[in-house]
């Protein structure tokens, strides 16, 4: 069958559909074929638009036009080898979001992220997901397919056992849709990428998925940032992860895990030793539980190369606990502790190790009380630590006195590209003092890019009002006990 400019009306199921050239739709809705592997969508393709695809067509990914970054050019590109009829599109508006029939079996990747899918919408996909035997890959992230979409899937996916890549995350599927999903993951033995994030999950979930998780002993990814459980899901999650010791990516952020949980964790993770991303930012872990954490990471995660325990409370105490990773993780790549807390004395702590770690590349200390005297702390390890190329000192409380001490030091950071000395105190002999050391920077080693942005007086009243704050609290608390 030809595609020609006229428009004509031809069934599908139970529903007519406009049928019309590729060509004549605005450059931004058009479809273009990459390769035999690839067909990329606009969003809103048209209210109704059939696709004829050829028979060897294995992957299909929705996006927008400026994220796919096609060109008008590309656009234009001859469409006529799209002879038969495989896939059907139907935008249904925000609340059915976008209907795809599906009708070529041999289909092994399907990526339909942020598209407005809604509950309707995913019962549609899955009736026609059904003949999709050979799925490997499925993307409907940031989509609204709630608890109801969620189940509606469930009951299909546990049919594709070879299914090893899910994002399900931005959905709102809530505890109600990750009891669904259980059943998927004892089925699908294959899995190993999981991503349901920023799903409003509960401790329940959390425990009705951490039940079958031991089963899914291929699983490499688990992404959970972003929902609502505590100690009590960190403490479901720690017992289901025991089977799982491929495990290399692991995201808890933006939860409200505390020191329990954090230490159940802690001793579960240390049977995961291919572990090379842990994300715990964002939630209410302290000091103590750090320290059991860096003992299990020290001792048995070698291969450890992004740590993230911003946001959190570990002050001072936490941030020498983190001694053990520092020196046994020779991976360390990124290490993140922005928010905690930490003024000279655990900046001290850190600089005496530095050193050691050989591979750490971030490093952000970002919205601390490091200080003048905590940057002189600094300096020393910085010099040692040869492979670090971006370090973030945003919102330290670092003055001129801070900079003049870490000018004499940034021509030693043979590795140093980025400086973040934003939203600070630095008036204008510092920034002067650090021209300089721009100026005389040396020879064949790339420019370093220093950061002072937004040096006012409001970030300095800022800074103040938070740390007395913070200190008539501790004095509260320690004259009560």
């Amino acid at each position: 069958m030809q595609l020609d400019s006229k428009r004509s009306v031809s069934t599908f199921g139970t529903g007519a559909v406009r049928r019309c050239n590729l060509l004549d739709l605005p450059t931004n809705l058009m479809g273009l074929v990459w390769s035999a592997e690839r067909v990329v969508i606009g969003r809103r393709v048209c209210k109704y638009l059939r696709l004829e695809l050829p028979l060897h067509i294995s992957k299909i990914m929705l996006v927008k036009k400026r994220m796919a970054k096609i060109s008008d050019d590309e656009i234009m590109k001859d469409t006529t080898d799209l002879k038969q009829m495989k896939v059907f599109l139907k935008w249904q508006g925000p609340t059915g979001g976008l209907m795809c029939a599906v009708k070529v079996c041999q289909l092994v990747h399907l990526d339909l992220s942020c598209v407005g899918i809604g509950p309707t919408g995913a019962e549609r996909l899955a009736m026609e997901l059904a003949s999709c035997k050979a799925l490997v890959h499925l993307d409907l992230r940031s989509n609204q397919i709630g608890a109801m979409g969620a189940k509606a899937l469930a009951q299909v996916l546990g049919q594709c056992t070879v299914l090893s890549w899910l994002g399900l995350g931005n959905n709102q599927i809530g505890a109600e849709g990750a009891e669904s999903l259980a059943e998927v993951i004892l089925r699908c033995k294959a899995l190993a990428h999981l991503v349901l994030n920023s799903n409003r999950i509960d401790d329940a979930g959390v425990g009705r998925l951490a039940a079958v998780m031991g089963q899914c002993t291929a699983l490499v990814h688990l992404g959970l940032s972003g929902n609502r459980f505590g100690d009590q899901g960190a403490a479901s999650l720690a017992e289901g992860l025991q089977g799982c010791k491929e495990l290399g990516f692991l995201d808890l952020s933006r939860n409200g895990i505390g020191d329990e949980g954090a230490e159940k964790l802690a001793a579960t993770l240390g049977g995961c030793k291919e572990l090379k991303h842990l994300d715990l930012s964002n939630n209410g872990i302290g000091a103590d539980a750090v320290g059991k954490l860096a003992g299990v990471l020290g001792e048995c995660n070698k291969a450890l190369a992004h740590l993230g325990l911003s946001g959190n409370r570990i002050g001072d105490q936490g941030a020498g606990n983190l001694e053990r990773v520092l020196k046994e993780c020779k991976a360390l790549v990124r290490l993140e502790l922005s928010s905690n807390e930490i003024d000279e004395a655990g900046v001290r702590r850190l600089a005496l190790v530095l050193g050691e770690c050989t591979s750490l590349v971030h490093l952000d200390l970002s919205d601390n009380r490091v200080g003048d005297d905590g940057v002189t702390r600094l300096v020393g390890g910085l010099v040692r630590c040869e492979s670090l190329v971006n370090l973030n000192l945003n919102q330290n409380g670092i003055g001129n006195k801070g900079v003049e001490r870490l000018a004499k030091a940034l021509v030693g950071c043979k590795a140093l590209l980025h400086l973040d000395l934003s939203q600070n105190w630095i008036e204008e002999a510092g920034m002067r003092r650090l021209a300089e050391v721009r100026r005389q920077w040396p020879r064949g080693r790339k420019a370093l890019l220093v950061d002072l942005s937004d040096q006012t007086q409001t970030y300095r009243q800022r800074y103040r009002h938070r740390h007395r704050h913070t200190h008539r609290h501790t004095h509260r608390h320690t004259h009560r006990h």
